[in-house]
């Protein structure tokens, strides 16, 4: 059988180091430019979303959006019924910065699917969506403090 994760951990490995050189100018270091990225298309988000959809535990989103705050991406303001919840917001610094890393997102996107057509991109794009699914499925399991079979 074909180790085809093994060669989705080394494009997601290269990516996320190429990013880290990059931002690294800006402050951003460690994949806290995921966390940006996703507080700036969805403001008002909460932390525990932020690290479902970047596929974390809540403690390791916690530190990475502390990071971000206090270096004045992000802010977090209390919600208006339950003043217990806060919401995220990207600051005028992360609204700054989001548009070069999404330049970033869609280069690199250019670059890994350069020589595909269009239906080898949907094809490959439908196939990983699956492999995410089945993923999710044990993340979820494990998640709760449960152990798989192997």
């Amino acid at each position: 059988m074909k180790s085809i994760l093994r060669e989705i951990g080394m494009i997601a490995r290269a990516l996320d180091s190429i990013s880290n050189i990059e931002f690294k100018e800006y402050d951003l270091t460690k994949g806290q430019y995921l966390y940006l990225v996703r507080i700036c298309e969805h403001p008002g988000i909460i932390q525990e979303k932020v690290a479902e959809m970047i596929k974390v535990d809540r403690s390791t989103a916690a530190r990475a959006i502390k990071k971000l705050e206090l270096h004045h991406f992000i802010e977090k303001k209390a919600d208006k019924q339950n003043k217990k919840i806060k919401k995220l917001y990207p600051t005028e610094k992360g609204q700054r910065i989001y548009p070069y890393i999404k330049r970033e997102n869609d280069h690199s996107n250019k670059v890994a699917l350069s020589g595909f057509n269009d239906n080898e991109i949907e094809m490959i794009f439908n196939q990983l969506q699956r492999i995410r699914t089945n993923i999710e499925k044990d993340w979820e399991y494990v998640k709760k403090g449960n152990k798989r079979n192997y």
